[in-house]
């Protein structure tokens, strides 16, 4: 599958996926949507920091980078993915702006501060992003401020505690919901 960069400094720039199947890139469309919904209801990117979950290439939190990001945590476990996202970071020269970290979203630790943007694209169907999004919360990655978008299957309802659902798409095989800290 071929990746590319849909906006900002790096647009049109391709990006290498793993190879193998453990992983899944979100399509360019599937992309598109979640911009187009983040961008509508964040407004621009400019210096928001952001954690790219499940990272895969990376394509989610590079997309973010492009767009004017200040930073983005990247939390990815497979050794082909990692091999991917790491080679894309450096063809981008994006190091500076990047963290990146090899192991699970569940190994993560409290947060200093709560993020901006979160960006969860775990494997369709494994509950994982719903677990993720629980801890995320508890370990206070997630503030009043942030925006949490989730890509599942198209026909699962995630469903986070604490968290409510603010927006809702389903574009080709993926669902991608956006969820806010519950009032």
């Amino acid at each position: 599958m071929s990746l590319r960069i849909i906006a900002g400094q790096w647009r049109g720039r391709k990006l290498s996926a793993p190879t193998g199947d453990a992983t899944r890139p979100t399509a360019d469309r599937t992309r598109e949507t979640l911009f187009s919904m983040l961008v509508s209801r964040i407004g621009t990117f400019e210096g928001l920091t952001v954690a790219d979950m499940f990272a895969g290439s990376g394509a989610l939190g590079l997309e973010a980078l492009s767009r004017g990001a200040a930073s983005c945590l990247f939390v990815e476990q497979d050794a082909a993915a990692l091999r991917a996202l790491r080679g894309n970071i450096a063809n981008l020269q994006a190091q500076p702006q990047t963290d990146v970290r090899a192991g699970s979203v569940l190994a993560l630790g409290p947060a200093k501060t709560p993020l901006d943007l979160i960006l969860l694209d775990p494997p369709y169907r494994s509950g994982a992003g719903e677990v993720a999004l629980d801890k995320l919360n508890r370990l206070g990655w997630i503030g009043p401020a942030t925006w949490v978008s989730l890509e599942t299957a198209y026909d699962e309802l995630p469903q986070a505690k604490g968290l409510e659902a603010v927006a809702d798409r389903k574009v080709g095989k993926a669902r991608l919901t956006l969820f806010r800290l519950s009032a």
